[in-house]
């Protein structure tokens, strides 16, 4: 049963809204909605939902970029609601942090089901965000909950702003980042700043992990678009 779980719709179609409005409250939810991406991100931090319906099109702020801005902080479930039902579109919905894709148009039946086998699964027991990991037998390892960052077993000290960064990075190992994709996902979207912040904090962190700056394993440029993690992870 549903009981008290409260669920936001962050989606620009009024008619959609009114439609989730009526039939999740009917089977018990408490339902909470907002008509573009900013609205949406005030109502997150406001409300504490337990699950989140997300559409990718939206206004001021995508739905990408706020998908990125509740992961920073949040393992909250989150359901990708788009027009856009392509494979690689659903790929790049799930390396932001999204738990689930739903195509419209869509049945409202279908997505409660969804809603409720996910809501199950986090009720048995969420994982946190991330574990602790390491790349290239122990070279380098992270551990995102006790923000401690090892360099061959030896404690590195690195800033809040390169922890962040970093912990985006290694989250999605095989996706080519931007620099305003990092802002996003690492600093967050209130972030007032420069885009080219983002190299000096990269150049700072290759000086603290890279054993050759110039040639480096974990942190890789790729040319005109921005940067990529390249560590190889350790088996366990």
């Amino acid at each position: 049963m549903p009981g008290s779980a409260r669920i936001l719709v962050v989606e620009d179609e009024a008619k959609i809204v009114d439609a989730l409005r009526a039939y999740l409250g009917s089977a018990g939810y408490e339902v909470c909605a907002a008509l573009d991406g900013e609205s949406g991100l005030a109502l997150f931090r406001e409300t504490s939902p337990d699950l989140v319906v997300l559409d990718l099109m939206l206004p001021k702020i995508s739905g990408e970029r706020l998908c990125m801005e509740i992961r920073r902080s949040s393992r909250v479930p989150i359901v990708m609601l788009t027009a856009r039902g392509g494979e690689d579109d659903k790929i790049s919905g799930f390396a932001i942090g999204a738990d689930d894709y739903v195509t419209k148009p869509f049945s409202p039946r279908e997505l409660k089901a969804r809603i409720e086998s996910i809501l199950r699964r986090s009720r048995e027991g969420a994982s946190p965000l991330f574990k602790t990991m390491s790349w290239n037998d122990g070279d380098l390892e992270i551990d995102v909950e006790a923000r401690a960052l090892r360099k061959r077993g030896e404690p590195v000290q690195v800033t809040p702003n390169e922890f962040k960064i970093l912990s985006a990075l290694v989250r999605c190992p095989n996706k080519t980042w931007t620099r305003d994709e990092l802002i996003d996902s690492a600093l967050g979207i209130d972030f007032d700043g420069y885009e080219r912040t983002i190299d000096s904090h990269i150049k700072n962190l290759r000086g603290k992990i890279e054993d050759d700056t110039a040639n480096p394993t974990y942190i890789l440029t790729v040319r005109g678009v921005g940067y990529k993690f390249g560590g190889a992870e350790t088996k366990r």
